[in-house]
C-alpha cells in the first residue's frame, strides 16, 4: 500500500503503525546528549524505517524544515508531537546552531529531518552537524532515503565513482563554469533541478555533451514516479514539449577518460612553450591544462629539457 506525503490518505495508515512504536523508555539519570540525523521518505511513507520512528518517539526536539509538512508525517503513524518541532532551515540554521549545541550539551536527544530524504543533502543541517561535532559531543545518524543514491540506483549509469553537484546555478556565468569542469569530469554526475529549469538545462548540456547518457528520475517513490533515460540530445528534444511536475533529478554520465600522452608528444609541447619565450613554470602548467597530464611531471620535464638547451 502506498502513502504520499502530501497526498489524501483518509487517515489510513499500516497497521503495525497503528499499534504504535513501542519505545524503550530511560531510567535514571538523564543520558548522554547526541545529535541525530533522521532520514525520513522522499514521498512514499512506508519507506521511513523502525528504527526512525522510535527516535521520532523518544526524542526532546526535532528540528525539521516546514513544521506543517512534518506534522503529516508524526499523524500518519500516531506520534505525538507534544510541542517537540523546531524549525531549521536555510534562514535560520546558522543562528540555531549555539542553541542545538546547548541541548546536546545539556543532555538531550536532539533529531533533525528535513522534508524529504537525508538532512544536510542540499538541504539544511550541514551547519549543525558541524557545530555539534565541533564541541565535541555525539552526532549519530539514522539513515535511509536519499533522492540523490535512489536516481543513481535506477539510472543504469556507473554507480562505482558518482559527484553529487547539488542544484545547479540559476546565473548562467555560473553555469557556464560548472558545465566546463564538467567536460573533464570521468565520473558520474548527479544534480538537482527544478521542473521549470530541467528543459532550459538539458538543452545547454545537449550543445556541448549531445552523445553522453542521463537519466531523468521524476517524484521518485511517489505515485507518478518516471524515469526517463536517453542521451542528452534526445532528452533535451523530449523535455522541450513536456510539462514537467515534482522533483527532478539529473544523472550524467562521465566524461571518457582522457588517453594517456606519451613522452614524446609532452616533450614537444613543452618545447613548443619553451621556444616561445614562456618560462618553465608557466610552459608547464600550459601543458599541463592543455595534454590533461599532472603538473609536478610536466614541470619536471620542462626543467630537464631546459638544462638541455642551456648546455
Amino acid at each position: 500500500m502506498r502513502f504520499d506525503i502530501g497526498d489524501n490518505v483518509s487517515g489510513q495508515r499500516p497497521s503495525w503503525a497503528k499499534r504504535g512504536v513501542i519505545v524503550q523508555e530511560r531510567e535514571g539519570a538523564k543520558a548522554q546528549g547526541q545529535l541525530v540525523v533522521v532520514a525520513t521518505p522522499l514521498g512514499n511513507l512506508g519507506d521511513i524505517s523502525r528504527r526512525a520512528l522510535e527516535i521520532l518517539e523518544s526524542a526532546d526536539v526535532v528540528y525539521c524544515e516546514d513544521t506543517r509538512h512534518s506534522n503529516k508525517l508524526f499523524s500518519a503513524y500516531a506520534i505525538a508531537v507534544r510541542s517537540r518541532l523546531e524549525s531549521l532551515h536555510e534562514h535560520n540554521e546558522a543562528s540555531q546552531c549555539a542553541r542545538i549545541v546547548e541541548r546536546v550539551r545539556s543532555g538531550d536527544t536532539v533529531v533533525i529531518i528535513s522534508d524529504a530524504g537525508t538532512p544536510g543533502i542540499s538541504d539544511p543541517g550541514t551547519r549543525v552537524v558541524a557545530a555539534v561535532a565541533a564541541a565535541g559531543l555525539v552526532v549519530s545518524t539514522v539513515p535511509g532515503p536519499s533522492a540523490v543514491i535512489a536516481a543513481l540506483s535506477v539510472s543504469g549509469l556507473d554507480t562505482e565513482r558518482f559527484v553529487m553537484e547539488g542544484f545547479v546555478p540559476r546565473k548562467r556565468g555560473d553555469r557556464e563554469h560548472l558545465y566546463e569542469q564538467w567536460a573533464t569530469e570521468t565520473r558520474t554526475v548527479i544534480f538537482y533541478e527544478s521542473p521549470q529549469r530541467v528543459a532550459t538545462t538539458l538543452e545547454e548540456l545537449a550543445q556541448r555533451f549531445g552523445s553522453r547518457r542521463a537519466a531523468v528520475a521524476r517524484e521518485l517513490t511517489k505515485l507518478h514516479e518516471e524515469v526517463i533515460r536517453g542521451t542528452l540530445a534526445d532528452l533535451a528534444q523530449q523535455f522541450l514539449t513536456r510539462e514537467v511536475l515534482g522533483e527532478i533529478v539529473v544523472v550524467l554520465e562521465g566524461a571518457e577518460p582522457p588517453s594517456p600522452v606519451d613522452e614524446a608528444t609532452l616533450r614537444d609541447a613543452l618545447l613548443d612553450q619553451l621556444a616561445s619565450g614562456a618560462s618553465v613554470r608557466d610552459a608547464a602548467s600550459f601543458v599541463a591544462e592543455e595534454l590533461g597530464v599532472s603538473r609536478r611531471s610536466a614541470y619536471r620535464l620542462a626543467l630537464e629539457l631546459r638544462d638541455e638547451q642551456s648546455h
